[in-house]
């Protein structure tokens, strides 16, 4: 079974281009599946029925695996597809198991003031302290997620027309556009850093930063200023695209920037703040105008 597994995260990651960390979850979820297959005593994948499929979901449930249930269907399903494409197989066992309904959270983003505090923090006198104010412009300007942030090289910049090709998943290409306060923070920190590189961010070390290092940068900064809030790199994610939507832009154009295949990807931001329904309320309902 290991032979088979290798075989096709090999295929994820050298044909199908995807990235490291959707490797790793695959890797994660169907070695779980072969753990659950051995308890069973089953030694082979081309022995799994649907039966046998429907009880490891049942487990799954049992161990509290509520959040992440979808995402293991998902990669079995896709393992077998493999497996019976070249033949590993019969059929494929997941193709019957209906994920499950899930209520779906809208995603947590920063009101303007907060993330305005949050830039005050890093030091522009220090290049670290150019560096992380630019990281965290450039996850707000941009919307990228933090994956494509790490590997933007600076060839990949055009600083006059203030854009950005970006690589995204599946190594898919897109243009991501910024502004003038960007764009005088990548001069600055390019003028100032001590290291030369292709990459645009680097560590305190001169090589390529990492996912995990802009997390702390940013968790750092937060903490720093005060704001009561857990803000991970994809919560900047979520604020860009909740601003934009909240600020009149077209959902499909915001949908192009973020790099979604399916529109409905992007319509979970088109929620409002409260105080943008307030507005709007306040603003538009004959009863709650003023002086009415």
């Amino acid at each position: 079974m290991d032979d088979l597994i290798k075989e096709y995260l090999d295929f994820l990651e050298f044909e199908r281009k995807y990235s490291l960390h959707t490797v790793d979850n695959y890797d994660k979820d169907i070695t779980d599946f072969k753990g659950f297959l051995i308890i069973k005593k089953i030694t082979s994948f081309s022995k799994v029925d649907y039966q046998i499929a429907r009880d490891y979901m049942v487990d799954l449930y049992s161990k509290g695996y509520k959040n992440t249930i979808c995402r293991h269907i998902s990669s079995l399903r896709n393992f077998y597809k493999f497996l019976l494409a070249n033949n590993y197989v019969n059929d494929n066992p997941f193709e019957l198991i209906t994920n499950p309904k899930i209520e779906k959270k809208l995603p947590n983003f920063l009101y303007y003031n907060d993330l305005e505090k949050i830039m005050e923090v890093p030091d522009r006198k220090e290049e670290m302290g150019i560096r992380d104010e630019l990281i965290i412009e450039l996850l707000y300007a941009t919307g990228v997620r933090v994956s494509e942030l790490v590997n933007i090289k600076i060839k990949d910049i055009d600083f006059k027309e203030k854009q950005i090709r970006i690589f995204g998943k599946g190594k898919k290409e897109r243009i991501v556009l910024f502004g003038d306060k960007a764009l005088d923070l990548i001069n600055k920190y390019l003028d100032t850093r001590e290291y030369d590189s292709d990459f645009l961010i680097l560590n305190s070390r001169g090589n390529k930063i990492t996912e995990r290092g802009i997390a702390l940068i940013l968790d750092k900064n937060v903490k720093k200023s005060g704001v009561k809030a857990h803000v991970s790199p994809h919560t900047m994610r979520h604020t860009f695209a909740t601003h934009m939507l909240n600020e009149g832009a077209n959902l499909v154009t915001v949908q192009e920037l973020l790099g979604h295949e399916n529109l409905a990807t992007t319509q979970v931001y088109t929620h409002v703040s409260n105080e943008r329904l307030r507005a709007v309320y306040l603003n538009s309902h004959p009863r709650a105008k003023k002086g009415k």
